[in-house]
């Protein structure tokens, strides 16, 4: 990133979407990664209850927490 340009918005995961992101699924593979660890999936608000169905379906999900500076500042990750 240049000096002066901003970071690029956060966009949804869901293959094809280009939706603001507005969630984040925390996610972990147990056959795969430590217990502690948790990965990120971003969700528009459509996408957010496929996203979290699908990963839920496999065991897989964690926690949804809100995403952008609001989430940060109230202490999300």
């Amino acid at each position: 990133m240049l000096p002066g340009e901003s970071p690029a918005e956060s966009v949804c995961s869901r293959k094809g979407c280009r939706n603001a992101a507005a969630w984040q699924l925390l996610w972990n593979n147990p056959r795969i990664h430590t217990p502690e660890r948790r990965k990120v999936w971003l969700a528009c608000e459509e996408h957010r209850a496929w996203l979290e169905d699908y990963l839920q379906t496999r065991s897989l999900w964690k926690e949804t927490l809100p995403h952008g500076p609001s989430a940060h500042e109230n202490g999300g990750r």
